[in-house]
């Protein structure tokens, strides 16, 4: 859907790195190591993102450092696209408010990086319906064209994990 809109597939990436999460960030070269582009075609559209004042960059010594403007007026915009061409909006109203109690639901692994690598690693806490959820991923992974692979825990079994879910996670909801 977003290819429709915008042709530059590597300004897709990026949008999908930065706005996904906006806690990423990245450096020119480690982003076209991560896309498999050119630094070259990288760098091109980090310019243009960074001249419509979308990124922000600082500089980490030698290195210029990217990342999300999220005080740009169209940031959650922006943010609310991306999130709907992976099909994460659909996600939390679909499935976590009809699976009984859930305390908390976040996604981790790559698309918590901002990559759309196709697999949704999502988590979810608290008392849920298993059943239920087992058909609704079922329905929502034809309607989303992307594979779901969910984790169910308990509050002292997320307490016990803590140190595997640190980096990257992306909370798509919150009780």
């Amino acid at each position: 859907m977003l290819e429709s809109l915008i042709t530059s597939k590597t300004r897709i990436k990026l949008l999908l790195k930065f706005f996904l999460n906006p806690e990423n960030k990245g450096y020119l070269r480690e982003l076209s190591d991560e896309f498999g582009e050119s630094t070259n075609a990288v760098r091109v559209e980090l310019n243009r993102l960074t001249e419509a004042g979308l990124l922000e960059t600082h500089d980490e010594g030698r290195t210029k450092v990217y990342r999300a403007n999220i005080k740009h007026p169209l940031f959650p915009e922006i943010r609310a696209i991306v999130a709907k061409t992976l099909g994460i909006d659909q996600l939390v109203d679909q499935v976590i408010k009809r699976l009984g109690n859930v305390e908390l639901a976040f996604i981790t692994g790559d698309y918590a990086k901002g990559i759309d690598s196709g697999l949704i690693d999502l988590v979810l806490v608290g008392d849920i319906d298993r059943a239920y959820l087992q058909s609704l991923i079922d329905k929502l992974e034809k309607m989303i064209e992307r594979k779901i692979r969910v984790l169910v825990l308990k509050q002292d079994e997320l307490q016990m994990l803590s140190d595997t879910f640190a980096d990257n996670v992306l909370v798509v909801w919150e009780m």
